[in-house]
């Protein structure tokens, strides 16, 4: 019997249900139930829709997880999971569950923080992280750089140098590709349409890369002009009863967001020292943004990590890794009144 932790983790911080087993830094499964095509008629999640799904489908993707795993519910050491930041009656549900669940089985409970799980989880993949790493998580909900020495949280280890300050790159994603007539999520339809199209179409702006803006914006992103600027270039060309290139649009509107992200990310790591970067959340898979990144860190000498693009969306694995590494760190464990927090900050990455 392996003496590293077993653990559970539930992740429900937005539109899937997540469950994963991790023993060490070993995954074991990683069963996920999305309801995203539940809300694809609406454009964008509905957080209601959204909550019932959870409730539908968590003991059904617990029991699969397990099953996938080979272990029973009593073998798990701990039990972990998403505590925020996201939708808020999603959260309740997975935080619901997992109390439950380490309640009934005796168990030790960590509610964990979202963003730090999107780091951790790379462990699985690669190992254990350099002390320090710079992380950009980029997602529908966040575009975030993170300066991480400790993904425990421990003396300051995860310290946040820029944050979106509108639109996340994710959300730009989703709001271009309903403007260009492309299903939702949008993040994987523009990367497909965009393999066809010229980026340099059109020149898109790329947003906070101004000299003036780099003074007070440095490491910070913004897509909501970008987002605008794309659906008053399509609005003018349908008023002039012209057809829109939708593969050019889109392939141009990826090139702006991936070239501002990939070139803040460098610039954070050459200026603070560091000499990996981590890039996780959804849009990390991405290919244009895995491409670029990869070029853009050859050239200045900085070692690039990207977990397999399964892992880069919300994922149940992610909060079993870090409940994992918690769990070997010896950190105490989550009182069992633990709340879900929709604007949990990156720096609480266990809740108390």
């Amino acid at each position: 019997m392996s003496d590293l932790p077993l653990v559970l983790g539930i992740e429900t911080s937005c539109d899937e249900t997540g469950v994963g087993v991790v023993r060490g830094q070993t995954l074991l499964a990683d069963a996920v139930a999305s309801s995203v095509e539940e809300h694809a008629r609406f454009g964008g999640v509905v957080p209601e829709v959204a909550s019932r799904a959870h409730l539908e489908a968590m003991v059904a993707t617990i029991e699969r997880a397990c099953a996938e795993a080979r272990v029973r519910l009593a073998d798990i050491d701990a039990v972990a999971v998403t505590s925020g930041p996201g939708l808020a009656g999603a959260l309740l549900v997975g935080v619901a569950a997992a109390k439950a669940l380490a309640l009934a089985l005796g168990r030790p409970l960590y509610g964990v923080n979202h963003l730090a799980a999107h780091v951790a989880v790379d462990q699985l993949e690669h190992g254990p992280l350099p002390q320090p790493c710079l992380a950009m998580l980029v997602s529908g909900g966040h575009s975030s750089l993170l300066l991480v020495s400790d993904v425990t949280g421990a003396d300051e280890g995860v310290r946040p140098l820029g944050a979106t300050i509108d639109d996340a790159a994710g959300e730009a994603f989703d709001k271009v590709a309903r403007v260009l007539g492309l299903p939702f999520p949008g993040g994987p339809h523009i990367d497909r349409v965009s393999r066809e199209g010229d980026p340099a179409y059109v020149g898109f702006p790329r947003g906070l890369t101004g000299a003036r803006d780099l003074l007070e914006h440095r490491y910070d992103f913004s897509f909501s002009g970008l987002k605008t600027a794309v659906a008053r270039w399509v609005e003018t060309r349908e008023r002039a009863g012209e057809p829109v290139p939708v593969a050019h649009v889109a392939a141009a509107f990826q090139e702006a967001v991936v070239d501002v992200l990939t070139r803040k990310a460098v610039l954070a790591c050459t200026e603070n020292g560091v000499d990996h970067l981590l890039i996780g959340g959804g849009v990390a898979a991405n290919s244009r943004l895995r491409a670029v990144a990869a070029e853009r860190c050859a050239a200045a000498g900085i070692r690039l990590r990207v977990p397999r693009p399964g892992l880069c969306t919300d994922n149940g694995a992610m909060v079993a890794a870090l409940g994992a590494e918690l769990v070997a760190r010896g950190v105490a464990p989550s009182p069992l009144d633990l709340p879900a927090d929709s604007s949990m900050p990156v720096t609480d990455v266990v809740a108390r």
